[in-house]
């Protein structure tokens, strides 16, 4: 019987917890964008000019197919990420796409039109240096792979290898080119820098050595960045200390050597020389002596029939750039055209050009370019240089966010702003009141007016466009400004030299201005801090970017208005020294700025702003401001206050011994995080009190012993004041990456058990007990007891990838936890389910409280999963933010996708259903009042008549 009771308990309790997002709401408050990343290949269908089709490859390990006209994916592929899943090389023939991934370790075939995969073969293991379609009588037919010990044939058809053989001398000789010019050989060339190129011609049936040459070449020091292979089996050099071109024929009979052909300095920049070779294109673009520069900053080449076009994109100025299509074999102008771009003049610089050329009707050459500048745009071009769309790549590399409220409309914020100004007069008050009143009716009016209109129109015909001028805070304060800091810059090792800010309006996605930051340090921390939010009127709200210069190594603030991007063009203070720990204290200075507090490795302070008025508040209250300081090499975890001086003292010190264990993880709970009740009612009707602490932070460790027995995870959770240890837990034969989330009184953190081989998530929830110390005021300097720690622990059936908390205005609704999962799923998991209070054996105040029955075993709930189909890819960051209902937090998952939502974790207590009746309820009310009056009327002829009686 008390089974049966637990289940029926467990399944109500479940009832009330499902918050699934119904067929009629899906798009509706939520978005999602998807993003590809830094592209590293790109190739266009060149069998059709009216094919949509855009293949890319990137350095996210992505391989996908964009449509040239809208910008939208039409399908995309996620590999591993890592060296597993890096995409060496992509080659493309009619409708199969060719994929060298994993340094050589696999090569892949895939149908472009749907995505599917053609086939798949494991090649042997070996460092991959280029791979090339090969044909034989103008049939492609094969793939050549090179490593460098090995080159291997494949057929295109299946992937079968053909033959492989060992290259001559590799331990020596760098080979790096391989090409066919379709007569039954295949060139291998190699060098010895400053020496030498090797030539070696392999048979395409059976692999044998045709030919071997050695040809001098002092002057070449890499072959893929100074030398192509032109026309027919062709090798073009450029030596840029002698300013000369240098080619050699490859399948040329006899002694093979270069033939040197120094460059003539033009005087104009579209001015080709006449090519030394009827297969060779002499490609010079210098400027006049004596700097002999290359001025145009990206070329490329294309071919359409019979015609091979060089294309050449130069900036003309800030905003504009040509694109010139020249003829391969006269060197003669074929196209000119101008490209304006409607972007950020601050945004990245030119970095890589891809160029279809295809005939028109007239038999001219047209063309389309794929451009992407340094800050990851990419920019599709069509003839004649119109601009088609644009996709902001850099944001599949989000580092932090925040969440800025909007401001308010110019009348919205002169009403606000009466209640703060001295009394003009009694009359004066209430005329303006009135015009107010009026200008706000007469919004309101055409407001009605414009729903009225466009309801007539098609849905399609309607634009809702959102721009920095129309932006105004909405009536519950659900639409804000998503200020995103991004990664980007050169990645060859995986790091970012620069960062990018983005506005984007948090209601439909729109990206409403962007800025580019360059010289930052890589692999550094970095801080976004909302200083001054919209609240204070006709102050605009202002951000503060702490981030490293990367000659320096210092820090330095960027200072920027979120709403509408702008730098700030106030005094900066100067940071001389690395900056270790910054504060954002409640202090404000006398524009409602909230200061900002740098340490540097001094452990000197410095405030921004630093006005008198500041420095007056700092000192009067420097004996409450601490901070800590985290050495995560050394073990230490260091406590600090601020003394009236502005200096500062250390006040303690924890030292975890760095051989043993190492400081993985330190977190505090976040300042704007309301807490409702201090306690819990229990089921005999006592309270049980919270243990409230501020200044409390969950400290997580790992062992640096990695095997399975003896590895372990700890959890300190440490007075950030005077450093005391409030609790310690220890999980053995554990190791991360440990998620933590840490919250009002809870702690709750995920691990890997290597014992049982699951993750495991483990709650912590402490409490004062049945007596409050002080309900006034917390001090963790006066605090005689430890608090009651309450522990359990629950198995998880997948890993995750982040966690968060839900985030409400006042802290009254209830929390739920956002699991993001590497399936792309962001579940939205109750934690009453992770109530360390869940008791074994269910008795009458269980019941009472309405506590579930322990089970170790955490469900997962389809109707949980607050995205439904719109799956994240590899998300590693969750973002919360209150909203002006208490019901809604506002949700942001961003990894490879960015998705945006709104989640109820106690349902929408404070607004109406959106299927709620309006006409029925109106109807009923009008209905009650009309026959109220009948009835009143009724009852006065009734009166009347029987007093005439």
């Amino acid at each position: 019987m008390s089974a049966l009771v637990c289940r029926v308990v467990a399944f109500f309790c479940l009832l009330r917890a499902s918050a699934a997002v119904f067929e009629d709401q899906v798009g509706k408050f939520d978005w999602r964008q998807q993003f590809v990343g830094n592209v590293r290949f790109a190739a266009f269908d060149a069998h059709s000019q009216a094919s949509k089709k855009l293949l890319v490859a990137t350095e996210k390990n992505i391989f996908a197919s964009v449509n040239s006209r809208t910008g939208e994916l039409f399908w995309r592929h996620v590999d591993k990420t890592g060296q597993d899943g890096q995409i060496d090389a992509m080659l493309v023939h009619g409708q199969d796409a060719v994929l060298v991934v994993g340094n050589g370790r696999l090569l892949r075939s895939w149908e472009t039109n749907i995505g599917g995969l053609n086939w798949e073969v494991v090649m042997d293991t070996g460092s991959f240096q280029t791979a090339q379609l090969i044909g034989l009588a103008d049939i492609v037919k094969f793939v050549a792979v090179l490593k460098k010990s090995a080159i291997s044939l494949h057929y295109l058809s299946n992937g079968h290898q053909k033959w492989v053989e060992n290259l001559p001398d590799s331990d020596t000789v760098q080979y790096q080119t391989v090409y066919s010019s379709g007569n039954g050989d295949v060139f291998v060339l190699g060098l010895v820098p400053h020496s030498h190129i090797v030539v070696v011609a392999y048979n395409i049936e059976d692999g044998e050595i045709m030919k071997q040459v050695s040809v001098e070449a002092p002057w070449i020091t890499s072959l893929d960045s100074s030398c192509a292979v032109v026309g027919s089996a062709v090798l073009l050099c450029v030596d840029p200390v002698s300013s000369s071109l240098y080619t050699l024929q490859l399948n040329a009979e006899g002694r093979a050597e270069f033939v040197h052909i120094p460059l003539q300095v033009p005087t104009a920049i579209s001015e080709f020389t006449q090519p030394p070779h009827p297969n060779v294109l002499d490609f010079t673009l210098w400027s006049s002596p004596p700097n002999h520069t290359l001025l145009a900053d990206l070329f490329s080449f294309a071919t359409t029939g019979e015609k091979t076009v060089a294309a050449v994109m130069s900036p003309k100025n800030e905003t504009a750039c040509s694109i010139n299509l020249f003829s391969a074999d006269t060197g003669r102008r074929l196209l000119d055209t101008t490209v304006t771009y409607n972007l950020d003049p601050n945004g990245g610089k030119l970095n890589r050009l891809f160029v279809l050329a295809f005939l028109k009707k007239d038999d001219s050459v047209g063309y389309r370019a794929l451009v992407q500048t340094e800050d990851f745009a990419l920019t599709f071009l069509q003839q004649p240089g119109r601009v088609v769309w644009v996709r902001e790549e850099a944001l599949a590399d989000v580092v932090t966010m925040e969440m800025v409220d909007l401001p308010l409309t110019g009348t919205q914020a002169e009403l606000e702003g009466e209640f703060g100004k001295k009394a003009d007069g009694l009359l004066a008050m209430v005329l303006k009141r009135l015009s107010s009143q009026l200008i706000l009716l007469q919004a309101w009016i055409g407001h009605l007016w414009k729903l009225f209109y466009d309801a007539r129109k098609p849905r399609s015909h309607v634009k809702n466009e959102v721009t920095i001028e129309t932006l105004a805070r909405d009536e519950f304060n659900l639409q804000k400004m998503m200020v995103m800091v991004t990664a980007s810059g050169k990645t060859d090792i995986f790091f970012f030299l620069s960062l990018q800010l983005f506005g984007i309006d948090s209601k439909s996605g729109t990206i409403l201005w962007k800025h580019y930051l360059q010289n930052v340090q890589p692999n550094a921390a970095f801080k976004l801090m909302v200083q001054r939010t919209t609240a204070h009127f006709p102050h605009p709200p202002q951000c503060t970017l702490l981030i490293k210069d990367k000659d320096t190594g210092l820090g330095s603030l960027h200072v920027f208005n979120p709403i509408f991007g702008k730098k700030s063009h106030i005094a900066l203070p100067t940071l001389p020294r690395p900056i270790q720990q910054s504060l954002l204290l409640p202090i404000m200075d006398q524009d409602y700025t909230k200061v900002l507090m740098l340490i540097d490795d001094q452990y000197k302070v410095t405030a921004f702003p630093s006005t008198k008025n500041v420095l007056q508040q700092l000192q009067e209250m420097a004996s409450s401001i601490f901070f800590y300081l985290v050495d995560s090499s050394q073990g230490t975890l260091s406590g600090f206050r601020l003394r009236k001086d502005l200096s500062t003292e250390l006040m303690w010190e924890v030292v975890i011994p760095a051989e043993v264990q190492k400081i993985t993880l330190v977190k505090g709970k976040r300042a704007n995080e309301h807490v409702h009740s201090q306690g819990r009612v229990m089921g005999d009707r006592s309270v049980l009190y919270k243990y409230l602490n501020p200044n409390l932070l969950a400290v997580v460790t790992e062992s640096t012993d990695t095997h399975p027995e003896r590895s372990f995870i700890g959890v300190f959770l440490i007075d950030g004041v005077t450093g005391r240890i409030i609790h310690e837990a220890v999980q053995r034969k554990a190791r991360g990456p440990v998620h933590l989330v840490h919250s009002e009184n809870w702690v709750v953190y995920e691990y890997w058990n290597t014992k049982s081989r699951r993750n495991e998530f483990s709650v912590l929830e402490q409490y004062e007990g049945t007596e409050l110390y002080n309900s006034s005021v917390f001090s963790s300097l006066d605090r005689p007891h430890p608090p009651q720690v309450l522990q359990q622990s629950y198995i998880f059936p997948s890993p995750i990838n982040t966690l968060e908390a839900t985030l409400t205005e006042k802290g009254i609704t209830s929390r739920h936890l956002l699991v993001g999962l590497p399936s792309g799923a962001i579940l939205s998991l109750p934690k009453m389910f992770l109530d360390p209070r869940r008791p074994e054996v269910v008795s009458e105040q269980s019941r009472e409280e309405n506590l579930i029955p322990y089970a170790p075993e955490m469900p997962i709930r389809t109707e949980w999963f607050i995205n439904y189909n719109q799956t994240v890819s590899r998300v590693k960051g969750i973002y919360t933010a209150p909203s002006g209902l208490e019901s809604t937090c506002l949700v942001v998952a961003y990894g490879l996708d960015i998705y945006q939502t709104r989640v109820f974790p106690s349902k929408q207590f404070d607004v109406l259903k959106d299927d709620y009746d309006y006409m029925l309820i109106s109807s009923v009310l009008l209905g009650l009042f009309f026959a109220t009056m009948i009835s009143k009327r009724l009852a006065e002829v009734k009166l009347l008549n029987r007093a005439w009686r």
